[in-house]
């Protein structure tokens, strides 16, 4: 599984956000570094949502940071709209990167306890748009949290200390939108809360992309979440994609031995629903010295000597879904290397 390429990339005039051939690695000392995330692309399209999915600790959430600069990629490109966030800096990055928005996992920490939630709201205005009339963007932030079914009279000027967190997340969401981005980013934004108030946030996010015409990353490690949003959805393990296509394709028919697997285990009510046929065994590698050729091999029941020596490519299997593997479920096997023919040619 967990490969590189860029097959699934496409050429498309309303593509909104590329990423290509992300790297981010962080340095331990003594010539060792932690591979985050390693050769990730993907694209956005205008009013797209793209589910990044994968376990805790594959490298979602540093991938939604990187794409915003923080912390600056150590290779690839980040494009928003044309422009390569990578190639720029100071003044020029601070404008180009108000749009793009970020919700946080943690509503509450996220809030600043001593502002009030208006100001909150404001700020982006108060310092991107200094010679607005005030009282128009008072009128914008009542406007953003009556949108987001919070009282604007009630609640503007209370403190974050003040709402449960299922609210703090509505405030988030507000001050995401106030200065109209290009793309949102959200990280795990439903994970800290309740069940019942995960389906109002995301039942809140469909009507704001729907509203305000939204592009979104959503990362989740829910699975059953990132179906009910995303349009597309990638499959990330151990800092590298494995899967991406259509929501319904890669739900109904997923062919990553890792997809397989997650999705199998995602529990049911039903008591004859079927178990996983090949359950992951083993602990997930160390980024710090990940494995050759397919990260995935040292967990997959169907890894064989290729996958050690061979980095599988990203490959289309079907209309717009696409793997990373050489032995996929219910696919064809990859096409053998240049290198395995020239072999195989000689043993003849």
């Amino acid at each position: 599984m967990a490969g590189s390429g860029t097959a699934h990339l496409r050429d498309r005039e309303d593509i909104v956000l590329s990423v290509e051939d992300l790297v981010v690695e962080f340095p331990l000392g003594g010539g060792r570094k932690v591979h985050a995330v390693s050769s990730v692309s993907f694209d956005l399209a205008e009013g797209e949502t793209l589910g990044l999915v994968g376990e805790s600790g594959c490298g979602k959430s540093t991938t939604g940071r990187a794409v915003m600069q923080v912390p600056r990629p150590t290779g690839g490109s980040v494009r928003l709209r044309g422009a390569d966030l990578t190639g720029l800096s100071g003044e020029a990055l601070r404008r180009t990167r108000t749009q793009l928005q970020m919700i946080f996992q943690d509503p509450i920490s996220s809030l600043n306890p001593r502002r009030k939630v208006r100001d909150i709201i404001g700020e982006g205005l108060s310092i991107w748009r200094p010679d607005a009339d005030a009282a128009e963007s008072r009128k914008r932030v009542d406007e953003l949290l009556d949108a987001v079914g919070l009282d604007p009279e009630t609640s503007g000027d209370r403190r974050a200390h003040q709402f449960s967190g299922g609210q703090c997340q509505r405030i988030c969401i507000a001050r995401s939108l106030v200065l109209d981005p290009d793309v949102l980013i959200c990280d795990e934004p439903v994970s800290a809360l309740d069940v019942s108030v995960q389906a109002q946030i995301l039942n809140l996010l469909e009507d704001m992309k729907a509203r305000y015409g939204l592009t979104m990353l959503f990362i989740a490690h829910d699975l059953a979440v990132v179906k009910n949003i995303s349009d597309r959805v990638a499959v990330m393990y151990l800092g590298k994609i494995c899967e991406v296509g259509t929501a319904d394709a890669v739900y109904a028919r997923p062919a990553h031995p890792y997809t397989n697997a997650l999705l199998a285990s995602v529990p049911r009510p039903d008591p004859e629903a079927r178990a996983p046929s090949a359950p992951l065994e083993g602990d997930v590698p160390s980024p710090i010295d990940p494995p050759s050729g397919c990260r995935f091999r040292t967990r997959c029941p169907k890894a064989q000597e290729r996958c050690a020596a061979e980095e599988p490519l990203v490959r289309e299997i079907g209309p717009d879904h696409f793997i990373a593997c050489h032995f996929p479920v219910d696919a064809p096997e990859a096409p053998a290397s240049l290198d395995e023919r020239s072999t195989a040619a000689s043993s003849s």
